[in-house]
């Protein structure tokens, strides 16, 4: 099954592929269309659109090395080793085809099915609106034993396209500097850059990317033989497998090629990441539910027939297959249609069906021939379903009660009176003390407050039967009126913000982890759909001349002094939010006009993944390794 989908190779790559269909005009002026935003997301996609082209060529064949160098100016280098942009004069344009594809919109060999049969980035539109945002930008190809460079200022050619010598290898190279007049900022994330060629690494197996940050002296390498089997192997390093080896097969069926590689865990958390033409979809689409459909579909024909599920036995349910589960599905197909402008989601039809029917085949033909890992794999789905039926009627009795009506919940929901989304917010306080203080302090009109007792239980240790037997937790899935598992729905939503208000220290920190390891692996959805916050409560209180300052960190009280003189002043430190009376809490932390509030996003999901294992999960040694590597990042320990 290893068939691969190539490059049409019966003509070269020429001019005649490139194809115009509309001017760069509109790019400066509306950045976000184009790139998504002006912020830290939308500046790297520049470099991510560079490199797919580069991975475009590898999808061919024709390039197996791509670099990327960050220098100390922050402009970014990628070089590959491809066949190089053409640089004949263009027929529609007159001009070089390099200068057209880098300065009109749309121009580009993936539109003409000749050239690339399999593409990512922006279908033609991505390196033209680099240069469009970038300061400068220059241009080298070598192609045809020659070596050609032009330069480019926001979008405008400075030169013509010129032989800068002699060149025996082929490859392009893109150099470019971020416009500081357009993004928020130009400073580049190594750690961010890593992440995202690690991915790209393991999804193309063979092929090297090298990152080398110039600034920091860094350099990383990513090259992986097992490609997506790779994946799971390095998504897995800090979970227990119950499988000896990784479920993996390539197939190919009506042009469209499926690579999957599967291996469950002892855990309860499903970690599946899916991909169409090396872009991440974060939402799945087509292709995540044919697998899930073959998923269920041969464990419940496989248990029947092996006698793991009786006649009386209710089926499987896709939540019972798909615990503990970690897996990668990439799909490389003609004509990508993706739902919405950030491509989060695959929505071609026919894509379900293929997927399903290569899945079912190659999962029925492992487990044939695989009967221990059956048997296993079997029996920790039965254990699922009967956990799942716990945590039904776990949920019903939640349903019937409210927070309100239970006098012997330890924390009480105060709630507010508006019921618009746009407006409401609940905070989740710990303890009595800083609850009571929020609660005097908050503006009822559009603030609840729910403080609750102690740390929550932590999810990454249990199954949804367990942690709904959680007060804590019953508490705040009541409040939120959502529901759980089978019965989320966020339309049910009550609040339009979900606050975590925890105190400054060490024990607030780990309070606001385990919460977060709930909302990530139980309401995904609040996080994707940007409901959840982080309170930035002071972390100090400086007094000088009967004057209150309050500041959040030690940059800003060394600042402050500086100002106000370091003499006859005086300093108190915030360890809990209960040392603050509530005119204080409101002015400092709640008040929409005065404070400052985290948004909690997912940039990257397998990241997050490794996050909460690491911390939450059962392994000491890779929390140890954690924290030693993070702890230089830890401005305010409390001791």
């Amino acid at each position: 099954m290893d068939n691969e989908i190539n490059v049409n190779n019966d003509r070269h790559y020429t001019a005649q592929d490139i194809q115009v269909l509309t001017g760069l005009e509109p790019v400066r002026k509306r950045p976000g269309m184009y790139i998504g935003s002006t912020g830290p997301k939308g500046l790297h996609h520049l470099v991510y659109e560079v490199v797919d082209n580069s991975i475009d060529e590898a999808l061919a064949g024709i390039c197996d090395t791509i670099r990327v160098t960050i220098f100390d100016d922050n402009s970014v280098k990628i070089s590959d080793n491809g066949s190089g942009i053409p640089v004949e004069i263009h027929p529609q344009t007159g001009k070089s085809t390099v200068e057209t594809v880098l300065t009109i919109l749309h121009a580009g060999g993936k539109f003409n099915n000749g050239a690339y049969k399999v593409s990512g980035g922006l279908h033609g539109v991505g390196v033209s609106v680099v240069n469009a945002l970038s300061e400068w930008l220059v241009a080298k190809v070598k192609r045809n034993g020659k070596e050609y460079v032009q330069r480019f200022e926001r979008g405008i050619a400075q030169t013509e396209l010129e032989i800068a010598g002699d060149s025996h290898d082929t490859g392009t190279t893109i150099h470019f500097k971020p416009d500081a007049e357009i993004f928020e900022t130009i400073i580049f994330s190594f750690e961010t850059l890593e992440n995202r060629f690690r991915e790209m690494a393991f999804l193309n197996k063979r092929i090297k990317i090298v990152l080398e940050d110039k600034r920091a002296d860094k350099i990383k390498e990513f090259y992986y033989e097992g490609g997506i089997k790779s994946f799971v192997e390095y998504i897995n390093k800090n979970k227990t497998p119950i499988q000896k080896d990784i479920m993996y097969f390539e197939g190919e069926k009506d042009g469209t090629t499926v690579e999957l590689a599967l291996q469950y865990t002892d855990g309860y958390s499903e970690s599946i990441f899916t991909f169409a033409n090396n872009i991440n979809t974060p939402e799945g689409g087509t292709h995540l539910s044919g697998l899930r459909t073959a998923l269920t579909r041969v464990m419940n024909d496989y248990g029947r027939k092996y006698g793991f599920l009786k006649e009386k036995d209710e089926n499987l349910s896709g939540d019972d297959v798909r615990e503990g589960l970690t897996g990668i599905l990439s799909v490389k197909l003609m004509e990508p249609q993706f739902e919405g402008q950030t491509k989060s989601k695959l929505g071609n039809s026919e894509i379900r069906g293929i997927v399903e029917s290569l899945t079912y085949d190659y999962i029925n033909m492992y487990l044939e021939e695989n009967p221990r890992e059956g048997k296993i794999i079997l029996e920790k789905a039965i254990a699922s379903q009967r956990a799942r039926d716990a945590a039904r009627k776990a949920r019903d009795l939640t349903r019937r009660k409210s927070v309100l009506e239970n006098t012997t919940l330890p924390g009480k929901l105060a709630d507010c009176q508006d019921s618009d989304l746009e407006t409401t917010e609940i905070y989740i306080v710990e303890g009595n003390s800083a609850g009571g203080s929020a609660k005097q302090g908050r503006d009822k009109k559009f603030q609840a407050i729910l403080p609750l007792r102690g740390k929550i239980l932590n999810v990454e240790k249990a199954r949804l039967d367990r942690i709904l037997s959680s007060e804590e937790i019953k508490i705040m899935i009541t409040a939120f009126g959502t529901g759980i598992g089978e019965d989320f729905n966020i339309e049910k939503l009550r609040y339009g913000k979900i606050i975590l208000m925890t105190d400054a220290d060490v024990d607030g920190a780990h309070i606001r982890t385990l919460l977060l390891t709930f909302f990530y692996r139980y309401m995904r959805e609040l996080i994707d759909n940007e409901h959840i916050y982080i309170a930035q409560p002071p972390l100090y209180k400086v007094t000088k001349s009967r004057q209150e300052h309050y500041v959040y960190n030690d940059d800003e009280l060394d600042k402050l002094l500086e100002e106000i003189g370091r003499t006859n002043y005086t300093l108190q430190r915030y360890k809990g939010l209960g040392e603050m009376n509530p005119e204080q809490l409101w002015s400092t932390t709640m008040d929409p006009s005065t404070r400052t509030l985290l948004k909690v996003t997912l940039e990257d999901a397998v990241a997050a993944d490794e996050v909460f294992t690491t911390l939450m999960g059962d392994k000491v040694a890779p929390r140890r390794q954690f924290i030693e590597e993070n702890a230089k990042f830890v401005k305010n320990l409390d001791i």
